[in-house]
């Protein structure tokens, strides 16, 4: 008897016996593990669908889950009885969301109709998303479908959002079919689905969307405008997104920081640097701002979180402030080292508080500067045993050979004080 006879002689027996999960292993391997062309397999296709329908039928929810792996090999016979589940309003609503799961994956023409049928129809929430997220896995053989559905108003925000999940050019024009439309929802769905592409239909409507009388429209213009920065000098982009870090709306003001970010220019640098100190800022708004000012990238941008740092008297803005030059990128690291270490060295007020203390060793640690050595070593002698174990373990980020040898040629001077004599042997230690 030939192996796949062997399978589905044991794969009957499992299926008299109701043994699913040695049922859904013989059907893997007979359709997984085969050729589904082959002789064998094609001849018994209609008897392997008939078993691998009970078990979708009968099985638990992993069980399904793993047989509709199968159902996908058997091919496209498998549709038509998919589609007939789908279609009945009885049958469990587990078993529907499978069908319909299953379905979007053949990604055949045939499929599309009765998943449209049903975002039209059913009155299921859950069901609908399933359906939508399925066409939107056929990609453009379901387009034309799914832009039909536009014109309803009941099925509009399903379409957009699974149009939104195909990225292909061809959505375009039916995405932007709808950016005026009456419900915020869908405008915000095709504005941010929008915003993936370059094509130059796109950022007239992401402009005209920054004034919007809703809030989640015009944070989604916003952050699509941040993608462009190629059209930065062409549409004065920061002229454009300034005044929305002034919204009435803290998300919208959050997104404009993020997207000036994006910029990566001196003007946009400037513009988040005044947002920063204002006293008027709310104080999540002055957090996006200095996170904002490292992405930035320039020179310039590290440059106000430095005068930001010295202007400013809130503990929470300093510990963010030397968070984030933690992680600034080369060709800039040098200098947030240099900013990190003449806080130190002034002996700012900032540096009376563990918790900046430890923030400081650890930004030390990870900008990987070996200039930092000797600065770190000093904040050994902090009496905190918190601030000590982060300076350690920055040494060793650095470079742990070379911090380990200074260490101990350290650890014998006298002319040391006793504070850091005691933080030395500590990290000796720990090594």
């Amino acid at each position: 008897m030939s192996n796949i006879n062997q399978l589905l002689v044991q794969a009957q027996t499992a299926y008299d016996a109701a043994d699913w999960s040695s049922l859904i292993q013989y059907l893997q391997q007979l359709i997984l593990a085969t050729d589904s062309e082959h002789p064998e397999i094609v001849k018994n296709q209609e008897y392997l669908l008939k078993l691998t329908l009970s078990m979708l039928e009968m099985g638990d929810f992993q069980q399904r889950w793993e047989i509709t792996k199968v159902l996908t090999r058997l091919g496209n016979i498998a549709i038509p009885p998919l589609i007939e589940i789908l279609e009945d309003e009885d049958a469990e609503e587990e078993l529907r969301w499978y069908a319909a799961r299953t379905l979007g994956e053949f990604q055949h023409p045939e499929a599309i109709a009765p998943l449209v049928e049903l975002l039209k129809t059913d009155e299921d929430q859950e069901l609908k998303a399933i359906a939508a997220t399925a066409l939107a896995q056929m990609g453009s053989v379901a387009i034309t479908s799914l832009t039909e559905l536009l014109a309803d108003e009941d099925t509009r925000l399903l379409a957009v959002r699974s149009l939104s999940c195909i990225p292909q050019i061809e959505t375009i024009t039916p995405l932007l079919s709808v950016v005026q439309d009456p419900q915020a929802t869908i405008r915000t769905a095709a504005i941010e689905a929008l915003s993936s592409f370059h094509d130059e239909r796109i950022p007239p409507v992401l402009l005209n969307a920054l004034d919007d009388i809703a809030a989640t429209v015009r944070r989604a213009a916003i952050l699509g405008l941040g993608f462009r920065s190629d059209l930065r000098e062409a549409l004065d982009l920061v002229t454009r997104l300034q005044p929305k870090l002034y919204d009435f709306n803290i998300d919208v003001c959050c997104a404009a920081a993020v997207s000036l970010s994006r910029m990566g220019c001196d003007e946009a640098a400037q513009q988040l640097f005044k947002l920063l100190i204002s006293p008027h800022t709310p104080l999540p708004l002055q957090l996006e701002t200095i996170r904002a000012l490292v992405w930035v990238g320039t020179p310039s941008s590290l440059e106000y979180l430095q005068t930001a740092f010295n202007q400013i008297t809130s503990e929470t803005l300093w510990q963010e402030i030397v968070t984030v030059l933690g992680r600034v990128q080369k060709p800039q690291t040098t200098r947030a080292v240099e900013i990190l270490l003449q806080i130190l060295r002034l002996q700012h007020p900032a540096i009376e508080i563990v918790s900046i203390n430890c923030a400081i060793a650890l930004s030390l640690g990870q900008l990987g500067e070996m200039q930092a050595i000797e600065p770190l070593i000093s904040l050994l002698a902090d009496s905190n045993a918190s601030v000590r174990l982060h300076a350690i373990a920055a040494l060793k980020n650095l470079d742990m050979e070379a911090a380990h040898q200074q260490l101990q040629q350290l650890a014998n001077n006298l002319e040391l004080t006793p504070d850091l004599q005691q933080g030395i042997a500590i990290a000796l230690a720990e090594w």
